[in-house]
């Protein structure tokens, strides 16, 4: 599910360390400009653009041993603009990158959830050991835990969700309970009719539980709380909701397991919680949807909000970006390349294309 294209034979991350050094010197053999005459970003995206994110720490290792100087610290002060910063946002180890967008966003005194997507992502879209990986990262970069964040700038009950999810380790293989998928879709059913999505154990069953088990939690509950009815009127159902079209264009009735779950979660009302809970189901059940729609709407309307289009792109490259390639025209009709391209330009749209798998 990958877009990213690593050579068959990858050099030693020395010789890949020389070229970038090379590259920041205006010296290197993929340059276009003149000797000497600034940087070659074009080096600097052929070289990290095709390396994994273990190939790209050693890269770090080897730049700090041969010029006793950090690949991040030169990547900032030779590069510049949105090319600088996805380059960058690249090359960090992925625990320390999302460590520090979830430190971001707890910094922001914003109304609303979408700033806190990326702690819902990290806890959700992401493997257990990554989410430890990354409260670990945190603790070492900022000197305190990500719980103790949360709780002193996320009020009430989205601090109650968020500090349950980032603080759980679920199990990573596939065990199901049938038994438990019916019981549990039922009391989320009786919670949402009773307008309490923090309900206890609402938290507990969506913070602890497997994906895998999730996953059959939800289609359980479309089997025993969605209305029988037919795709003519479930379309008219999705229609108002732009996530539950695409659903519906893109997998047959029986994988429409999330469509009434959220139209549900929907009912109770607009506010942060409900946009919160429709956010965590969406990254658990159909993460490829869930970051289409982050790009999408990171580039949509006037201007375009780079820092999410950065986000969505570079933590997806080596996950399910394959994916997200694939439902993108499903929800939007255009090709997330084109997208892109109408959006960026330059070194930085070339290193976007090149995560996405388009280029190179």
């Amino acid at each position: 599910m990958s877009t990213l294209k690593v050579p068959d034979l990858v050099p030693p991350p020395e010789q890949d360390a020389k070229r970038l050094k090379e590259a920041f010197d205006g010296l290197s053999k993929f340059s276009f400009s003149f000797l000497g005459l600034g940087t070659d970003e074009k080096a600097v995206t052929w070289v990290l653009s095709q390396r994994t994110a273990s190939q790209r720490q050693l890269i770090r290792q080897a730049y700090q041993r041969l010029y006793n100087e950090s690949l991040i610290d030169n990547i900032t002060s030779e590069l510049s603009g949105d090319f600088k910063d996805a380059v960058i946002m690249w090359t960090l180890d992925p625990a320390e990158r999302d460590a520090k967008m979830a430190k971001e966003a707890l910094k922001k005194s914003k109304s609303g959830v979408k700033h806190l997507q990326v702690i819902v992502e990290i806890s959700c879209a992401s493997s257990p050991y990554h989410l430890a990986a990354v409260r670990q990262a945190y603790c070492a970069l900022f000197d305190c835990s990500i719980e103790e964040d949360i709780t002193a700038v996320v009020s009430m009950p989205l601090r109650k969700v968020l500090l349950r999810l980032v603080s759980s380790f679920r199990y990573d293989k596939e065990l199901l309970d049938i038994e438990a998928a019916a019981s549990e879709a039922n009391q989320l059913h009786e919670a949402i009719k009773a307008k309490q999505l923090d309900h206890d154990q609402v938290v507990h069953i969506l913070a602890t539980r497997n994906f895998f088990q999730l996953k059959a939690t939800f289609e359980r509950y479309e089997q025993m709380h969605g209305s029988p009815i037919d795709e003519v009127q479930l379309l008219q159902l999705a229609v108002n909701n732009s996530s539950l079209l695409s659903l519906f264009f893109s997998h047959s009735l029986k994988q429409l397991d999330i469509c009434f779950l959220l139209q549900d979660i929907s009912s109770v009302g607009k506010g942060n919680l409900v946009s919160l809970m429709k956010m965590v189901i969406l990254c658990i059940r159909c993460p490829e949807r869930h970051f289409a729609e982050v790009i999408r709407t990171s580039i949509v309307g006037f201007g375009t909000d780079e820092a999410a289009l950065n986000r969505a792109i570079i933590t997806r490259a080596e996950v399910d970006m394959k994916l997200i390639k694939e439902v993108y025209p499903i929800m939007y009709k255009n090709t997330l390349e084109d997208d892109v391209i109408g959006d960026t330009s330059g070194d930085y749209q070339d290193f976007l294309l090149t995560l996405t798998g388009s280029k190179f």
